[in-house]
């Protein structure tokens, strides 16, 4: 009797297309171990490497990372010298890296609080990698949501004021077109670390429709293991879209 036919080989589900996470849990890092809170954010930024690294190894073709928030410049002047510092170093040391690596390096958020030197340094890291498609990376800096979603609205009032367009043909695609991500696909996947349960002013307009997973693991411990399994968790959920199901 001849052997029964093989069946066929299940094609694995593709990876997220865009992947944003908030980076949580730096500081909670460097105190349960006794050190300064700039040692939790060093050992954040070691965690990025890793994480560009496994995104380009599953086909992740878009990642974002909340880095600096509007509201981190609230924090004791001491630390926000430590992250601004940090920036600067992994400005001038690490995009070299990525240029060779094929990594196309962006920013969002409000470059004008930062000192001339640092705006200098984003306009350059983004030049250097513009012709870069390996990998998108987006760092949004001094970055809040409702302030990007006020900065568009305002934009499309004074497109209306000046007669350039009708404000009743303004729709979700046209608004889109005005944020900071006019660029970017929306987020499929939202991951933020730490065992914190919210989105924190992040990407709150294109998060509309993204699987969120919100995880127990402090940023500086997040490696390609848990992104490993985010991915996993994300290929088993159904994505509908305020669609009823089939």
């Amino acid at each position: 009797m001849p052997d029964a036919p093989a069946a066929p080989a299940v094609a694995d589900p593709p990876p997220p297309r865009h992947v944003a996470i908030i980076m949580d849990g730096n500081g909670r890092w460097a105190a349960a171990r006794g050190l300064p809170r700039v040692a939790g954010h060093r050992a954040g930024a070691q965690a990025v490497r890793s994480i560009v690294e496994s995104a380009v190894r599953h086909g992740v073709g878009w990642i974002t990372l909340y880095a600096f928030s509007s509201e981190n410049w609230r924090r004791p002047p001491g630390e926000v010298l430590d992250l601004t510092g940090l920036l600067r170093h992994y400005l001038r040391n690490e995009v070299r890296e990525l240029r060779r690596e094929g990594i196309r390096l962006r920013f969002i958020g409000d470059r004008s609080r930062f000192e001339p030197d640092i705006v200098a340094d984003l306009e350059q890291a983004e030049l250097e990698t513009a012709d870069n498609s390996r990998l998108n990376l987006t760092l949004a800096l001094s970055y809040g949501a409702r302030a990007e979603i006020v900065a568009a609205a305002r934009a499309a009032a004074r497109a209306a004021r000046e007669g350039l367009v009708d404000p009743g043909l303004i729709d979700e695609v046209s608004f889109s077109r005005l944020l900071s991500t006019s660029a970017m696909p929306d987020p499929d996947l939202i991951i933020r670390t730490s065992g914190e349960q919210r989105l924190s002013n992040f990407l709150l307009w294109q998060s509309a429709y993204a699987e969120l997973l919100f995880l127990d693991v402090l940023w500086p411990d997040f490696g390609p293991t848990h992104f490993a399994e985010a991915l996993a968790e994300y290929a088993r959920r159904e994505r509908r879209f305020g669609a009823r199901p089939a």
